[in-house]
C-alpha cells in the first residue's frame, strides 16, 4: 500500500452503537446516566469510608482504592462516548486513541490486582485473625497497591510503544465506542504479530495469576471455616466475604462474556453490548454492593448523609 494512505497521526472513527439519530438521544440519556451513578456511588463509598475512623481498616483501604479506580476507569471511556453522541461526531484522534488505550490497560488491570489483594485480605483476616492487623498493616497494603498500579503502569506503556511502530490506514474505522486495543490491532495496516503476542500473554499471564490468587485465598478460607464448630461463627466469618465475592464474579463474569462474545460470533454489536457490562455496568454496580450487603458501610453512609442537627 502506499505510504500516502497510511498514517500515524490522522484521526479514528469511532463507530459506537446505533447509526440512527433518534437513538442518540436515548443512547446518551442512558450513558450519562449511569456515568452520574457510578460516579456519584464511588465518591460516597470514598467519603463515607475516609469520614468514619471505625472503617479506617485495610479492607476499606482497599475498598477505596478500587472505587477510586473505576471512577478512573469510567472516566476513560464513557466521557469522550457522550462527547461524540453530543456533537454528532465519531472522530478521535491518534494521539486521543493512544491515550485512551494506556489508561484503559491501566485502569482494568489495577481493578484486577486489587480484587486479588482484597482477597488475599479476607484470607488473612479470617485464617490468621490474631496476625491480621500485623500482617496488614498499613504500609503493607500501601505496598501492594503500589506494586499494582507500577506493573499496569509499566504494561500498558509497552502496550503504547508497540502500537506506535504500526501504520494505519487514513480514514481508519474503530467498531467499538472507545479505542479498544484489540480492535485497534485489527485495524492496522503493518504487521500486528508482536503486538499480539504480546497482548495474548500478558492477558494470560494478568488474567491466571490474579485469578489463581484468589481462588488459592478462598479454597484457604473455606477449608478455614469447615473446621470451625459454630454455625454462626461460620456465617459471621464468611458474610465478610460476600461483597468482594459479588464484585469479583461481576467483573470476570462480564469480561469473561466480552471474549466469548468476540470469539463465538462476529456481530460487533454484541460485542459492544458485553463491553458495556464491564466497562460500565459492573463500576456502577460495585459501590450498591458493597453497600447494601455491609452493615459497616450502610452505617457510615447514613452517618455521612444525615443532616447536621442545628446548634441551638
Amino acid at each position: 500500500m502506499e505510504t500516502g494512505n497510511q498514517t500515524r497521526d490522522s484521526d479514528f472513527l469511532l463507530l459506537g452503537f446505533s447509526q440512527d439519530s433518534e437513538n442518540q438521544p436515548i443512547l446518551f440519556g442512558l450513558f450519562l446516566s449511569m456515568y452520574l451513578v457510578t460516579m456519584l456511588g464511588n465518591l460516597l463509598i470514598i467519603l463515607a469510608v475516609s469520614s468514619d475512623s471505625h472503617l479506617h481498616t485495610p479492607m476499606y483501604f482497599l475498598l477505596c482504592n478500587l472505587s477510586f479506580v473505576d471512577i478512573c476507569f469510567t472516566s476513560t471511556t464513557i466521557p469522550k462516548m457522550l462527547l461524540n453522541i453530543q456533537t454528532q461526531s465519531k472522530v478521535i484522534s491518534y494521539i486521543g486513541c493512544l491515550i485512551q488505550v494506556y489508561f484503559f490497560v491501566v485502569f482494568i488491570g489495577t481493578d484486577n490486582f486489587l480484587l486479588t489483594v482484597m482477597a488475599y485480605d479476607r484470607y488473612v483476616a479470617i485464617c490468621h485473625p490474631l496476625n491480621y492487623m500485623v500482617d496488614m498493616n498499613l504500609h503493607f497494603c500501601s505496598f501492594l497497591v503500589l506494586v499494582s498500579w507500577f506493573i499496569t503502569l509499566c504494561v500498558s506503556l509497552v502496550h503504547i510503544l508497540l502500537m506506535r511502530r504500526l501504520t494505519f490506514c487514513a480514514g481508519t474505522e474503530i467498531p467499538h465506542f472507545f479505542c479498544e486495543l484489540a480492535q485497534i490491532l485489527k485495524e492496522a495496516c503493518s504487521d500486528t504479530f508482536i503486538n499480539n503476542v504480546f497482548m495474548y500473554v500478558i492477558a494470560a499471564l494478568l488474567g491466571v495469576i490474579p485469578v489463581s490468587g484468589i481462588l488459592y485465598s478462598y479454597a484457604q478460607i473455606i477449608s478455614s471455616l469447615m473446621r470451625m464448630s459454630s454455625v454462626g461463627g461460620k456465617y459471621k466469618a464468611f458474610s465478610t466475604c460476600g461483597s468482594h465475592l459479588t464484585v469479583v464474579f461481576l467483573f470476570y463474569g462480564t469480561s469473561l462474556g466480552v471474549y466469548l462474545s468476540s470469539a463465538v460470533t462476529h456481530s460487533s454489536q454484541r460485542s459492544l453490548a458485553a463491553s458495556v457490562m464491564y466497562t460500565v455496568v459492573t463500576p456502577m454496580l460495585n459501590p450498591f454492593v458493597y453497600s447494601l450487603r455491609n452493615e459497616d458501610v450502610k452505617g457510615a453512609l447514613g452517618r455521612l448523609l444525615k443532616p447536621a442537627a442545628p446548634c441551638l
